[in-house]
């Protein structure tokens, strides 16, 4: 039997991929979270919302350059 220094146990190379699938996973959902609240706010920006305005008050703006 011989002993090797800095050989990688398969026991810490599994903990690794464990930690990296979980990591991957944890990132996924954050960017469905992300991708979900960005469809909101666009469904949210549409223009049905838009209310039409009323009287003249702020309608014209005079500009002298």
């Amino acid at each position: 039997m011989s002993i090797e220094l800095n050989a990688n146990s398969p026991v810490s190379s599994n903990t690794e991929t464990t930690l990296a699938v979980k990591s991957a996973n944890l990132v996924k959902s954050q960017t469905e979270v992300e991708g979900k609240m960005a469809l909101d706010l666009i469904a949210s920006a549409s223009v049905d919302n838009i209310s039409v305005p009323t009287g003249n008050s702020g309608q014209n703006i005079n500009i002298k350059v």
